[in-house]
C-alpha cells in the first residue's frame, strides 16, 4: 500500500474522463465522486477497471449530459428503476448513481432506496476500504472523503464495516461471502468484531441465491491463496451452511491408536499448490472436490487402519449433484471437473508401482486431452511430509509424463477410436447388433491399449479374425 496526498491523487486521476466528470458536474450545479474500489485500488497499487461516480442528485443526468458532451463515440445506458447509468468511451466504462441511503426488510436483501447525501452513501457501505471518496468537482477536485478511516485499515490489512456488523450483514446477507472474499483476494486480516458478527448472522445467507453464492466462491476460488476464504468460512459457520459436503471433510477420527489425515485441510493444500500453477478455475474446482468422497466411504479396518476405497469413484458421482445445487455449469465444465476427480487416483498409483506401457496407455486413453490438466492435479496432491517419499513420486511423475509424451508419439492413443469399426465387424461376420460385436471392439481396444497389436487396421483386424474364432464367428464367404 502507499499513502496517497491530495496532490498524488490530483496527478492519478489527471485523466481525461474525471476533468470531464468533474466540469459536466459542475456546470449541472450537482457534487460528484469516484467512490469504491477504484479509490481503494488507488492506494493498494492494483489495476481497477470499475469505474464508479456517486452524485448528490441525479446520477442519470450527469451520465446523460456527459454523453452529449462526449458526442460521437459515447454510449449511455440509462437504468432508471434502479436510479443508474452506465456511460461507455473509447474502451472506458463509468457507473453513475445517485448518492442514496437504504433500509431493509428482514425477509430480503432487496432495499428500499431513498435519496440521500455523501454521507448516507457511504453509511451503506460494505466496508470501511470501499466507503472512501474523491470530489472531482474542479474546486475540490482530488480531495479525500474517509469518514471511517478505510486508509488506515489499508494500513493494518483490517476487513471491517462502516456501521454496526450486524445490521450490515443482516440488512444484506451476501456481504458475508465478500467479507470472506475480499480478506482472501487482498490478503487481509477480518476484525474481530466484524468476524464475530459473521458468526452470529451466519443463518441469515439462506436468503441468498445459490448463483450470487457461487459467484462469490468463484471469486474465492480464482485468488493466490484461495485456502485463506475456505478457512475463514469454515471458522465462522458459513461453509457447513452452503457447501456441506466440503464442511464434512474437516477433522481427524483415532481408533486403536490410529488416526488419519485431515482431509479439509489436505485438500486446501491440494487447491493452493494447483493455485500457484494454473489459473483454470475448473481445475481448481477439481482440486477442492477430488477426495469430496473421502467421508462417505470412510472406513476403519482392524489390522489395516483407515481406508477411503472409491473415494474417487464416489467422488466423481458426487460432483454433478454439488454442481446442481450450488448453480453451477451443468455442461462440459462439470464433465470436466467429474472426470478429473473420477481419474486423479490414476497416475498415483502407477507412479507408486512400476511405471509400465499398458499402465500409461490406458491412462493416456481414458484422459484424453485432459492429460496434462490431471498430472498437475496429481502432482499438486502430492503433500506428504515424508520427503523422501514425496521426491520419489515426483521423480516417478516425471517417468509417466516422459511415457506419455513416447507412447502418444508412437501410438496416437489419445481419444483414439479402433481401427476396426463395429459396423466394419459386422460386415465381415454377417452380423445384425449384437453382443459378440462388443466383446471384439473392447478384445481389440485392450489388445492395442497393453501393446499386443499396434494402433494400426491391418493387425488389428488379423487380431479380430483371431478373437473371432474363440468365440465361433467365421467370415462370411
Amino acid at each position: 500500500m502507499r499513502n496517497l496526498s491530495k496532490e498524488d491523487l490530483i496527478k492519478l486521476l489527471d485523466k481525461k474522463i474525471f476533468h470531464l466528470i468533474g466540469q459536466t458536474a459542475d456546470e449541472l450545479g450537482l457534487e460528484c465522486y469516484v467512490v469504491g474500489g477504484y479509490v481503494r485500488d488507488l492506494f493498494l497499487e492494483r489495476p481497477s477497471k470499475d469505474i464508479d461516480v456517486v452524485v448528490v442528485g441525479s446520477g442519470i443526468a450527469l451520465a446523460e449530459a456527459l454523453g452529449a458532451k462526449l458526442g460521437r463515440g459515447a454510449h449511455v445506458s440509462v437504468f432508471r428503476n434502479f436510479g443508474t447509468a452506465q456511460l461507455k468511451h473509447h474502451g472506458v466504462e463509468v457507473e453513475f448513481v445517485g448518492a442514496r441511503k437504504e433500509s431493509y426488510s428482514h425477509d430480503s436483501r432487496k432495499p428500499i432506496v431513498e435519496d440521500g447525501t455523501l454521507e448516507d452513501d457511504q453509511n451503506r457501505r460494505d466496508f470501511t476500504i470501499n466507503a472512501l471518496a474523491v470530489c472531482l468537482n474542479q474546486e475540490r477536485f482530488g480531495e479525500l472523503v474517509d469518514p471511517f478511516d478505510g486508509v488506515w485499515d489499508m494500513e493494518d490489512r483490517l476487513i471491517r464495516t462502516p456501521l454496526d456488523p450486524d445490521i450490515t450483514f443482516s440488512d444484506d446477507p451476501l456481504r458475508m461471502m465478500r467479507c470472506v472474499r475480499f480478506a482472501t483476494q487482498l490478503n487481509f486480516y477480518i476484525d474481530d468484531e466484524t468476524f464475530e458478527a459473521l458468526e452470529r448472522n451466519k443463518e441469515r445467507i439462506k436468503i441468498i441465491s445459490r448463483e450470487r453464492i457461487a459467484d462469490e466462491l468463484n471469486k474465492i476460488m480464482m485468488t493466490r491463496t484461495p485456502s485463506k476464504g475456505f478457512v475463514e468460512l469454515q471458522r465462522c459457520g458459513l461453509l457447513p451452511l452452503i457447501f456441506p459436503e466440503l464442511a464434512a471433510m474437516e477433522g481427524v477420527d483415532t481408533i486403536q491408536g490410529k488416526s488419519h489425515k485431515d482431509n479439509f485441510y489436505h485438500t486446501l493444500q491440494v487447491l493452493d499448490n494447483l493455485a500457484a500453477v494454473s489459473d483454470n478455475l475448473w481445475l481448481r474446482w477439481a482440486a477442492l472436490l477430488h477426495d469430496i468422497g473421502k467421508p462417505r466411504t470412510k472406513r476403519y479396518e482392524p489390522g489395516v487402519g483407515w481406508t477411503f476405497k472409491n473415494h474417487n469413484f464416489i467422488g466423481a458421482k458426487m460432483v454433478p449433484e454439488i454442481f446442481r445445487k450450488m448453480k453451477l455449469p451443468m455442461n462440459e465444465k462439470m464433465k470436466y471437473v467429474q472426470k478429473l476427480v473420477s481419474l486423479h487416483m490414476r497416475p498415483i498409483v502407477i507412479a507408486d508401482d512400476e511405471v509400465t506401457d499398458s499402465a500409461v496407455r490406458r491412462l493416456l486413453f481414458e484422459a484424453g486431452d485432459d492429460i496434462e490438466d490431471l498430472m498437475m492435479l496429481c502432482e499438486a496432491d502430492i503433500t506428504s511430509r515424508n520427503v523422501q517419499r514425496k521426491q520419489r513420486f515426483l521423480d516417478n511423475f516425471k517417468l509417466v509424463r516422459r511415457k506419455l509424451v513416447d507412447l502418444e508419439e508412437r501410438d496416437r492413443i489419445r481419444n483414439f477410436q479402433p481401427p476396426v469399426t463395429g459396423e466394419e465387424i459386422m460386415e465381415v461376420f454377417d452380423l445384425q447388433p449384437c453382443r459378440e460385436i462388443g466383446l471384439l471392439k473392447s478384445a481389440i481396444k485392450d489388445a492395442i491399449l497393453d501393446g499386443v497389436v499396434p494402433n494400426e487396421h491391418d493387425p488389428a483386424y488379423a487380431f479380430m479374425l483371431e478373437k473371432a474364432k474363440e468365440l465361433g464367428l467365421e467370415p462370411k464367404k
